[in-house]
């Protein structure tokens, strides 16, 4: 009988629990270990909490350095932590990596760190067989007080779900980046700069949104919808929470950017990755304070639903009628970049 193939992007939720179950590690000092839908480990270190992430970034290629520090980031903060020190492991393609790309994402990697405050601590590089284009692996280490804490098992029945920027932010990015002729050609070059400029403006880090909403309020859950977007990151925290979400279609900000790309390319904009992002869960007499603090950071958010009691994952209510939410077996992008696609060089 044939194997059946995975597809592109993260395994199933379904088949990645199994597996984090079966694979559990028993250590007292284990305080958020490995799960669906939590952003990081954490670990008891005295004083504070050790708080651990590892990511990759495969899809870009020219400012892959930059992607590879701020993804990781954005995990620790969603801990209500400081990222601190990071380590790379850089794998080149044969054939066509020279000293003057190494050097390229080294710069990168650097100067991201740089601006975070950030400490380069080590890593891996070398030239890899079998591969078509560079790709980062990096880990992050941050720290955060015992008392600040944010995690998933904090979040009850009853609060408020939150979103900032809006869906989304880094597929749009990547599809301009790695379709920029297709897409020039389709809406023209200043849409095209406008795309491309989205991992800067409205960015992809999502550092000050956490940071401004545990400022204001004791945060219940926070989490940074990556592959597999919006719809993805919701359901990986209800399975973190125990929960389930009830959710307001229409309040879901969807850039114009975004829902012109998504529509070119057959795509749904709440299944393509979605960095840039922050669900925020939060009391239901804080939602309303955390809304104003981010709105008056330069931060657009918006109040998108409600937790409700676990069984029901993610649902949508429109009006008076409430139906099951698409649950994507992967993200929507790796249809755009499958093998049978021809990239777009």
């Amino acid at each position: 009988m044939q194997k059946k193939k995975l597809p592109l992007g993260k395994l199933q939720i379904e088949h990645l629990d199994k597996l984090l179950q079966k694979y559990q590690t028993s250590d007292e000092r284990i305080v958020v270990g490995a799960g669906i839908g939590r952003d990081a480990a954490v670990i008891d270190w005295g004083e504070k909490y050790l708080v651990a992430k590892t990511d990759p970034i495969t899809f870009v290629t020219d400012e892959i350095g930059f992607y590879a520090v701020t993804i990781n980031a954005n995990d620790i903060v969603c801990t209500g932590g400081t990222p601190k020190w990071f380590l790379a492991t850089l794998l080149l393609p044969e054939n066509f990596s020279d000293e003057a790309l190494v050097e390229r994402i080294f710069d990168q990697i650097a100067d991201r760190c740089k601006a975070l405050q950030i400490g380069v601590i080590g890593g891996h590089t070398e030239v890899t067989h079998g591969i078509d284009r560079p790709i980062v692996v990096g880990q992050m280490l941050g720290e955060v007080p015992r008392e600040r804490l944010v995690k998933a098992e904090n979040i009850q029945v009853g609060d408020l779900v939150i979103l900032t920027k809006g869906v989304a932010i880094e597929a749009v990015s990547i599809l301009a980046r790695e379709k920029s002729k297709e897409v020039e050609k389709k809406f023209g070059a200043d849409f095209l700069a406008r795309a491309k400029n989205f991992i800067h403006e409205p960015g992809i880090s999502v550092w000050k949104d956490a940071r401004v909403a545990t400022r204001v309020a004791a945060v219940h859950g926070m989490h940074d919808p990556t592959e597999g977007g919006l719809l993805t990151g919701l359901y990986e925290l209800t399975r973190a929470a125990q929960v389930s979400f009830e959710i307001l279609p229409e309040k879901i900000p969807v850039f114009e950017e975004t829902r012109r790309l998504c529509d070119y390319f057959g795509l749904d904009p709440l299944g393509v990755i979605a960095s840039g992002a922050l669900i925020i869960v939060t009391d239901p007499v804080d939602a309303d304070v955390v809304v104003k603090a981010l709105r008056e950071e330069g931060i657009p958010a918006e109040i998108i639903g409600t937790v409700l009691p676990p069984g029901q994952g993610v649902i949508f209510r429109r009006g008076n009628e409430v139906e099951k939410a698409p649950n994507f077996e992967s993200d929507e992008l790796t249809r755009v970049f499958s093998s049978s696609s021809k990239k777009d060089k």
